[in-house]
């Protein structure tokens, strides 16, 4: 019997989905091994019984801590997809300012229609058993979850910061351009594609599990900067752990 996955969206663009469907030659393969039977973008199939889930976007509503909880109910695994379900992501900016402020600034007169909570990733509310960070996701690692989950061993993703990607790549550091990047406290697997177009690293892959602070500090001297400068940069994709903190 194949696994049966199903793919979810909730508070996000729907751009992880989408780069699920960009895998192109290598998810004819994938397709072969599992059924999906829940995946808007691509199917109109919506059932309720699957083996895994992927989720994307963030938690930022009442009905979407039920739906999740429902989803984690339903699944023996939940693999969430991207910076929003991952860490957050863009959502969690507003958690920075009144909420009853944000929910009239984006719907106007009809803000009393529309329920809303401080954003947070989904494993403040349910279980993740695994998390694909990115914004959007990057499609070998994505190929490489399915294929851990499908010979039941653990995804081999890495864990050292962007710095290392940039060094393979021999970039030179934004630091000494006088940028302010975030490439030393961020995890790897973008291949730097950032820096290697030249610009910084905004931290969309979320922090390092064991971030090497020695080594942060290192550069944030050498450079004459703060750790409150690097941590209101890495607001941008990280700010629910600062809120939550």
């Amino acid at each position: 019997m194949k696994p049966k996955v199903a793919f979810f969206d909730f508070t996000g663009c729907e751009g992880c989905q989408l780069q699920v469907l960009n895998c192109e030659d290598e998810l004819l393969d994938i397709l072969g091994a599992i059924e999906i039977v829940n995946f808007r973008e691509a199917s109109s199939v919506k059932l309720d019984n699957y083996d895994i889930a992927f989720v994307e976007g963030s938690i930022s509503t009442p009905t979407c801590v039920d739906r999740i909880k429902k989803i984690r109910d339903n699944a023996k695994v939940l693999v969430t997809l991207g910076a929003c379900a991952s860490t957050g992501g863009l959502n969690a900016l507003k958690n920075f300012q009144p909420l009853e402020e944000v929910r009239r600034y984006v719907y106007g007169d009809k803000a009393d229609c529309f329920d809303t909570i401080p954003v947070r990733p989904v494993d403040q509310v349910v279980k993740v058993d695994y998390k694909i960070h990115g914004c959007p996701v990057d499609k070998e690692e994505f190929i490489e979850t399915v294929t851990a989950l499908l010979f039941g061993r653990e995804p081999k993703l890495p864990k050292y910061p962007v710095c290392v990607e940039c060094k393979m790549k021999e970039n030179e550091c934004r630091f000494d351009y006088g940028e302010l990047c975030l490439g030393p406290i961020t995890r790897a697997g973008c291949k730097a594609r950032c820096p290697s177009s030249n610009n910084i690293c905004v931290g969309c892959r979320g922090l390092l599990d064991d971030p090497k602070s020695d080594a942060a500090d290192e550069v944030l001297k050498k450079y004459d900067l703060t750790a409150e400068e690097l941590l209101k940069k890495y607001r941008l994709f990280y700010g629910y752990s600062e809120v939550a903190e």
